[in-house]
């Protein structure tokens, strides 16, 4: 083992600790003396131990000392648990670590400030290894490393790779500065193993020499009953029946004629390749999910999961990005399938009639059944903390729909359920799972339906009751849910199909894997750990001699993406490396965005390792080319950094800021000619407004494949398709140029501003530029439709957009002749009716800017006006006592006009700004 300074001068005597149990004494002596894996029961107190380690290695912590300790926990659910755990018992400044922080942004000098100001750090595992791996943090300052639930500590777990690929290879070299390292579990073994001491042993074995420390344990679990109590295990039977055959088979015959005709939509889109692989692969887990409903839980239930699957208000789908048609089309298969399995139950069934025909005709299976009858049981307890373990996400959101719906007819409980973030249902946040956790603690909620993400680390002393609704897939698993109860007289509730030996055998099996465990670390006591094998931990790692940063294989990956989330992108466009992989040739290519500085990588090696081999080497050429520091993070997140810094106060920018160069120009231009593209909307919501289509014309050639470009855009009503398309060149001239630029910045002006009077005159504004200048040399236009014969520009509104500068456009561009002129008195003279309509106006007395939809014949100053307040009174009445105005040209006839939108930038997807924030758009 490494040589450690055990902390000797610490106080280590019983007395101090009078609060402490003997085996938590013991376990404190083994610790100080050894790098020690604690194996004990859940609710034993394994993090006192701990706690009184940190006590005893205090005096080495204190300030002006150099070193610190961490305390590495797998969940960021745990950071604050355990965090708040030691500030309770350690006289210690205490910080606490995870990504939403921003931690993953951090340089050299923000983590030093850290190591000053604290004496322990509570985080997550990967926040070590990557701050370990930039050598923003060194192993050698770090005097207690604490591991939580240490049983992860295998193969590419980040714990696993902070001791491989730091602690032992320091230890190789012959380190003397290594950190005590403590292990925590409540079962070592977490894959799943046969009943062989032997198997037991190899990954007890393999655990101890990762984490090179030995295991403390007690000699039986009577030691600790003592002091904890142990749940009681009851297995509850239910009967093996089906859904009836003629049923189940209609059903999945429906649902599959329904995938099919989804599938077809999907394929008769303009969707991109990838966008409809995508929306292929999702119709399929959709259809997937319906049928292990159907044939797990019932019909009722299967029907709660379209049911949640289809709600517009939710975003449910989370199986990768999704373009906002296929999103439609598997929303709507979910609302197909919700039809279909409502026509298999009877309108006269209530979920209160759990019976006999309610399994008969497949509308609950026996499972549930059995789950409902275990929970009427308990209906006598008062304080009432049930943890209901299920494998999948849906079911632990069907079954928390299902258990509210028999509140409070059967159960005077309250149901809540928990998933992870990175599920397939809705993703939960991390607040509101702390909530629900403190009203599990508070009583407010009685019931929580959960996934593995509970089995670890909660903390609820009056649990009294957990059911294994789905059986546990490792002996981990099982110790671990199993432990969630602890309350005396609390009950762990099994349950298992009659007749299936296998899963009997199975927990059988888990109930002996404790003892078996502890025999075996126990008769392996007093052998010392074994080294790790080289290969293991002397894997190719690239160095950085000035800073020791280091990258290796396992990590090189992550930090090729990690670079490239870096590069300038929107919400709809997130630049990711392309891998193309030949197993035949052995090689390797990374083609990386645009933005990057390195656009193309290749390797030749073993297939296994050709992925990290060709990230490992991108990464040592984009270093070289300095496009990551000498600490190996992406040159970004210097630059923003130090921008900050400058600028005195904090800001985040969430992208850098580019500007795509087909879209930049000079002003003094020898040619043009301009490539025209049509951009077409397409609106997938109702609304009586139609939407223009526009043209684009840029002097650059743009870069897209024959089909074209498509994508979505997000607007306060729903979504917009929108495809842009090629249409042809174009040569204006530069008094068509000029036109358009005024045309353009009116429009853009006004809709930004909605106020006419913030408007300069835009041929002035155009006249100071420099013709040197770099400038936006992109030309938007009204379309004037579909047609691709030609240039379908509509120049009349391109015009009009002079109207208020130019007398002469007014008399040029009007459509009406002789006597069929009729003129509209307004605040700017005489204008013609037909310049009117559908037309941008502004009213004086507000600054407000309208847009004209057309004449309202028959309606004049002197017509009648009911008002909110009740009464009528004529328009010319309104205006002067509203707002102040003396119509006098009451006869003429009145226009109807709406407001303008309120612009919003479309590309930034349901974020949310404080109200005293504003959103810029570039244009």
């Amino acid at each position: 083992m490494a040589a450690n300074d055990d902390g000797s001068g610490g106080e280590t005597s019983a007395d101090q600790f009078p609060f402490a149990r003997s085996y938590q004494i013991e376990a404190l002596e083994q610790a100080i003396k050894q790098n020690t894996i604690v194996f004990l029961e859940t609710g034993s107190g394994k993090t006192l131990i701990a706690i009184m380690l940190l006590r005893h290695y205090a005096y080495l912590l204190r300030k002006p000392s150099r070193f610190f300790a961490v305390f590495l926990v797998p969940t960021v659910v745990l950071v604050q648990q355990q965090a708040e755990n030691v500030r309770k018992h350690v006289d210690l400044k205490v910080e606490e670590y995870w990504g939403q922080k921003g931690v993953d942004f951090w340089k050299a000098a923000d983590w030093k400030k850290q190591q000053d100001e604290n004496q322990i750090m509570v985080m997550t595992p990967q926040i070590l290894l990557n701050a370990l791996s930039h050598s923003f943090l060194s192993l050698d300052d770090i005097k207690l490393l604490i591991f939580d639930e240490c049983h992860h500590a295998k193969k590419k777990h980040a714990m696993a790779l902070i001791m491989k690929e730091f602690y032992h290879r320091r230890l190789c070299d012959g380190g003397s500065e290594l950190p005590r390292v403590l292990g925590m579990t409540a079962s070592p073994v977490e894959a799943k193993v046969s009943n062989s001491g032997k198997d037991y042993w190899e990954q007890i074995n393999n655990l101890e020499t990762v984490m090179n420390s030995k295991i403390y344990t007690c000699a039986s679990e009577s030691v600790l009953s003592g002091y904890i109590p142990f749940s009681t295990v009851k297995l509850k039977f239910y009967e093996d029946r089906e859904l009836p055959y003629h049923v189940l088979e209609a059903l999945k015959s429906n649902l599959s004629i329904l995938r099919k005709k989804h599938e077809d939509k999907v394929s008769t889109t303009t969707l991109s390749t990838s966008s409809m692989q995508n929306a292929m692969n999702r119709l399929s887990k959709l259809h997937s999910t319906f049928v292990h409903c159907l044939t797990e839980l019932g019909i009722f239930l299967a029907l709660k999961a379209a049911e949640a699957y289809s709600c517009e208000k939710t975003d449910l789908f989370s199986w990768g990005q999704l373009d906002v048609r296929g999103e439609s089309i598997a929303r709507d298969f979910c609302k197909d399938a919700t039809k279909v399995f409502c026509s298999y139950i009877p309108k006269e069934w209530s979920i209160t009639q759990v019976n006999e025909a309610t399994v008969s005709i497949g509308l609950l299976s026996t499972k549930v059944v059995c789950l409902i009858e275990s929970l009427a049981e308990y209906r006598h307890v008062k304080d009432m903390r049930c943890i209901i373990f299920v494998e999948r996400v849906i079911t632990a959101r069907v079954l928390k729909s299902l258990l509210c719906e028999l509140h409070p007819k059967l159960f005077d409980w309250t149901t809540k359920y928990i998933a992870g973030n990175h599920s397939a249902m809705q993703s939960q946040s991390r607040g509101l799972q702390n909530k629900i956790v403190e009203e599990f603690h508070k009583g407010m909620v009685n019931i929580i339906v959960a996934t593995s993400i509970l089995e670890e680390g909660l903390d609820v002393q009056k649990c009294n009751l957990v059911i294994r609704f789905d059986s546990a897939s490792t002996v981990c698993s099982f110790i671990q849910s199993r432990g969630r109860a602890r309350m005396q007289d609390s009950d762990f509730l099994l349950l298992v199909k009659s007749g299936d030996e296998k899963t009997l055998n199975k927990v059988n099996n888990y109930l002996l894997s404790g003892k078996r465990m502890r025999d075996e670390s126990l008769s392996h006591a007093s052998e010392p750990c074994g080294p790790l094998e080289k290969d293991l931990y002397d894997a190719v790692v690239y160095h950085v001699e000035s800073t020791g940063a280091t990258l290796s294989l396992s990590s090189s990956i992550s930090m090729v993406y990690f670079y490239c989330s870096r590069l300038p992108s929107d919400g709809y466009f997130k630049p990711y490396p392309r891998f193309v992989i030949d197993k035949e040739t052995g090689t390797c290519d990374i083609y990386f965005p645009k933005s990057s500085p390195l656009p193309h990588v290749q390797v030749v090696g073993p297939t296994k390792m050709l992925k990290q081999l060709a990230c490992l080497e991108a990464c040592k050429k984009l270093h070289s080319m300095g496009a990551l520091t000498d600490n190996l993070v992406p040159d970004t997140l210097e630059k923003e950094a130090d921008d900050e810094q400058e600028a005195g106060f904090e800001y985040v920018e969430e992208q850098v800021q580019y500007i795509p160069p087909e879209l930049v120009g000079f002003g003094n231009n020898s040619t043009n000619v301009y490539y025209f593209y049509t951009i077409k909307l397409e609106k997938h919501y109702e609304y009586e407004i139609p939407l223009q289509d526009i043209v684009l014309a840029v002097s650059t050639e743009l870069e897209f494949d024959n089909e074209g470009l498509t994508f979505d855009l997000e607007s306060d009503r729903g979504n917009i398709s929108v495809s842009l398309t090629y249409i042809g060149t174009c040569e204006l001239t530069s008094e068509q140029i000029i036109l358009t630029k005024q045309f353009q910045l009116i429009v853009l002006r006004v809709l930004i501003d909605r106020n006419i009077t913030k408007l300069q005159k835009p041929v002035d504004f155009l006249k100071i530029k420099n013709d040197d200048d770099v400038a936006y040399d992109y030309l938007l236009l009204p379309s004037a439709g579909p047609d691709k014969a030609r240039m379908v520009v509509e120049w009349k509104a391109v015009q009009a957009a002079m109207f208020a500068y130019e007398r002469e456009v007014n008399e040029r561009m009007c459509c009406l002749k002789g006597n069929e002129h009729q003129k509209v008195h307004t605040k700017n003279g005489l204008v013609c009716s037909c310049f009117m309509e559908k037309s941008l106006v502004c009213t004086p007395h507000n600054g407000r800017v309208y847009c004209t939809t057309g004449r309202l014949p028959g309606l004049n100053g002197n017509s009648p006006l009911e008002i909110t307040e009740g009464g009528v009174v004529s328009y010319k009445s309104y205006y002067k006592k509203r707002h102040g105005i003396d119509l006098r040209h009451e006869e003429e006839t009145l226009f109807a006009a709406r407001q303008l939108f309120t612009v919003r930038n479309a590309l930034q997807k349901s974020r949310h700004k404080d109200k005293g924030s504003v959103t810029f758009l570039l244009l």
